[in-house]
């Protein structure tokens, strides 16, 4: 077989330190940003204005001159108070989100322990290991107890990662808007960095808990490795149940002010996006952070946890594990490892090797960035693949050990990292306005709002071929070479450059914040046109981040549908038998009514947010004429009271589902439930993050006027206009609400069957047996 060139000892340095200089880049980066000041006290006396050194805090002559006669300190003290009204807005949702969500994370724990407990009556007995008869493992109990721990590091982790992503964004918004007067380059610096910051403490916190974890538990099982990995996929299992209800109830709250504030503001009232006098408009802003930046954290953290906990179970079955190999074990570790060093260099060419100059770089800028990142990371897991794997292993294949070489593994993990930079090249095309599908998209609106539905309909199913032929190639391949390991590994490969991937995706709010406090300040039209140029590169961005999400998603609950079959004693799945085939047809009816219940949420929270904003401009005098304030704190109440409400039933079919269907039914039935939420989730998924993303940059299309067709569908307030609007209006719950939860509704209820298996296995199928 061979052994690996790098040492057990060197794995377990190397794997912390790499989590501890993506920790430290991320506060560097952060440090960098907060030397933007967004307080006025640093400026001096009016006597001293010949001194231009010290002039405006710091700030040179131009600045004024850009600001086309504002004073400088009134814009500084306006911009910090909007920054604040958004930041207490937004942590005072999480914070009444996470009330909610921590007595769901403790109640779902004690069912944990409960259900695994009683696999074995609670006894403290060794048992035989379920692939090895020939050993003793720990005991039922022991896995319990383990697995419930577990879960609750997932969960915490997941929702700090959330809650520091919002932070880190409501503390940059602000902080961008100042930048912009300087140029676009330092504007999109300060967003960039912003965003690095939550990448890297996001993918550095994730693999140094996880491996702290590792190492806690192997103090009480030892060499048993086998319960040992299975009670560290409860990690996974709590990333991903509170990334759904950070992303469910972000999204509803996000989307809620955004249709409320469009509808009324643009379309009825003919005002522009962020105007001041909109009452909706701070709950708008902080929407963006608590839905696309906290819940697009936790979504990828999970999907993280899942994919490196599917890797390792499967691992601890296979030669790794049997042969108690801690370095090849730790080959998922190690791959994240080094995509933290290839982030860490990928970065530095967005804010220290090239400048930004001048508004067509930033979208190309940001497209390298990718592009850079993949390429690097392609020899980084030639280098990890050859010092940590022996020449040639087993990895456990339904029952049996399938013979692997090193560089089949290498093959696989890359064809994940390439078929998602494909998946990202691809919803780019799709989403955004630089290419001909949403100009179309644009062109429709001439004839109206119906128009424009069909088209951008169309558009989203179209984009889904693609990128299904991308996951498909993947997991043929993948498999082929090793098995569901294999699988997982490539899952691992398409997130491998996470830290890069959310620097990118955080960066579009913060981007899209800046462009609102610019409109609420009354800043010049030359500093918005620079706002919303960075906001339009981040709304393609976004969706880029989206299609990542929902393609490593498909590949992560592929692979954890293998974990729980191996793990189940199913030793085939035949759709042809009715108790699988029930279950295939329920769960491919799943992603449907997942949906049709974060949508009708949304309608109905945008609905309370219309009528609150209507009675607003028809009740208060003087406020369309900007005399009067708005209420703001009104609507944000109205979005965080419809979001923590909303968000239950959803999460609590998702969470349910597995528990109902594997107590009651099966194994055999829940296997077609997986299998069929899958294969309608990823399409629908893709779909609907796309058609939203279209519709979004149709509507900016117009609105920027940036070439002569654009100029003949405007301006601002035109008939096409209005109808671009709509679409958007309708594309939002789709691309930010319902799109981007179905990932984690097919990675949480497989990560759920694989933690639940023990259960199902034992004492599962209750009407069957009873039948």
């Amino acid at each position: 077989m061979g052994a690996a060139i790098l040492s057990d000892l060197l794995t377990e340095i190397l794997i912390p330190a790499a989590a501890v200089i993506g920790i430290a880049f991320s506060l560097i980066q952060w440090v960098i940003v907060s030397r933007v000041k967004v307080t006025p006290e640093r400026q001096s006396p009016p006597s001293n204005n010949n001194n231009s050194s010290n002039k405006n805090g710091g700030y040179t002559d131009y600045l004024i001159e850009e600001e086309e006669g504002l004073n400088d300190h009134n814009v500084v003290v306006k911009c910090a108070e909007i920054q604040n009204a958004i930041s207490e807005g937004a942590t005072s949702f999480l914070f009444t989100e996470y009330q909610y969500v921590g007595i769901f994370m403790i109640a779902f724990a004690i069912l944990i322990f409960l259900f695994l407990g009683s696999v074995e009556g609670f006894s403290t007995k060794s048992q035989p290991c379920t692939y090895s008869k020939d050993k003793m493992c720990k005991s039922a109990l022991a896995n319990a107890i383990f697995s419930t721990i577990s879960f609750l590091l997932g969960a915490i982790t997941s929702v700090v990662s959330g809650f520091l992503g919002m932070k880190i964004a409501t503390y940059a918004n602000a902080r961008t808007t100042l930048e912009a007067r300087k140029g676009v380059g330092k504007a999109f610096i300060t967003a960039f960095r912003s965003g690095a910051v939550m990448g890297f403490l996001l993918a550095a916190n994730g693999l140094l808990v996880l491996y702290i974890a590792i190492n806690l538990f192997k103090l009480y099982y030892g060499d048993d490795w086998e319960g040992l990995f299975e009670a560290i996929t409860g990690y996974g299992l709590g990333g991903s149940s509170m990334a759904l209800f950070g992303r469910v109830g972000g999204g509803i709250y996000t989307k809620a002010a955004d249709v409320g504030a469009d509808l009324v503001g643009k379309v009825e009232r003919n005002i522009p996006e962020d105007d001041p006098r909109n009452p909706a408009v701070i709950a708008d802003n902080v929407g963006d952070n608590v839905g696309d930046i906290a819940g697009m954290g936790s979504d990828l953290f999970g999907s993280y946890a899942e994919s490196s906990c599917a890797a390792l179970v499967v691992a601890s079955i296979s030669s790794f594990g049997i042969n108690h190999d801690f370095t090849a074990m730790c080959y998922p570790l190690l791959i994240s490892s080094m995509g933290i060093i290839v982030c860490l260099i990928t970065t530095l060419f967005a804010t220290d090797f090239f400048e930004i100059k001048a508004v067509k770089e930033i979208e190309p800028a940001l497209k390298k960035q990718l592009i850079i990142s993949t390429a690097l990371m392609t020899a980084g897991i030639a280098i990890v693949s050859w010092i940590s794997l022996p020449s040639s292993f087993t990895i456990f294949n339904f029952g049996v050990q399938k013979s692997v070489k090193n560089w089949e593994l290498f093959f696989c993990v890359a064809i994940g990292l390439w078929a998602g930079l494909v998946i990202g090249f691809v919803t780019e095309y799709y989403t955004s306005n630089a290419y001909s599908p949403v100009q179309d998209v644009a062109d429709s609106c001439r004839t109206g709002a119906a128009t424009n539905v069909i088209f951008g309909l169309a558009l989203g199913y179209k984009s889904v071929i693609i990128p299904i032929f991308a996951i498909a190639v993947s997991i043929f391949v993948s498999f082929s070479l090793a098995a569901m390991y294999g699988i997982a590994v490539a899952a691992l490969g398409m997130l491998s450059t996470i830290a890069t991937g959310l620097a990118i995706d955080a960066y579009g709010p913060i981007s899209d914040n800046a462009g609102g406090i610019a409109e609420m300040a009354g800043m010049s039209h030359r500093i918005r046109e620079r706002t919303d140029a960075l906001d339009a590169a981040g709304n393609t961005t976004a969706a880029i981040g989206k299609g990542f999400a929902i393609g490593s998603a498909a590949l992560v609950s592929l692979a954890l549908f293998g974990a729980f079959v191996s793990r189940a004693a199913i030793s085939t799945v035949d759709v042809l038998t009715p108790k699988v085939f029930i279950g295939l047809i329920v769960g491919a009816m799943l992603p449907y009514w997942f949906s049709a219940m974060t949508m009708k949420s949304v309608g109905s929270a945008a609905l309370k947010m219309v009528e609150e904003v209507r009675r607003q401009f028809n009740t208060i005098p003087g406020l369309m004429e900007g005399l009067a304030k708005p209420d703001y704190a009104t609507c944000v109440k109205i979005s965080t009271d419809a979001s923590i409400k909303e968000m239950i039933p959803p999460g609590a079919l998702v969470m349910l589902t597995p528990l109902i269907v594997g107590t009651f039914f099966g194994v055999e039935t829940l296997s077609g439930v997986l299998a069929g939420s899958l294969v309608s989730g990823v399409q629908i998924a893709i779909s609907a993050s796309n058609t939203g993303g279209a519709w979004d940059n149709a509507k900016k299309y117009i609105e920027a006027g940036a070439s002569e067709h654009a100029r003949t569908l405007g301006p601002k307030g035109s008939d096409p206009h209005k109808a671009a609007v709509i679409g958007d209006t309708i594309g939002d719950p789709l691309k930010d609400t319902s799109g981007p939860s179905l990932n984690i509704l097919i990675k949480l209820m497989a990560v759920e069957s694989l933690v639940f298996a023990p259960f199902f296995a034992r004492h599962g199928g209750l009407l069957f047996k009873i039948f």
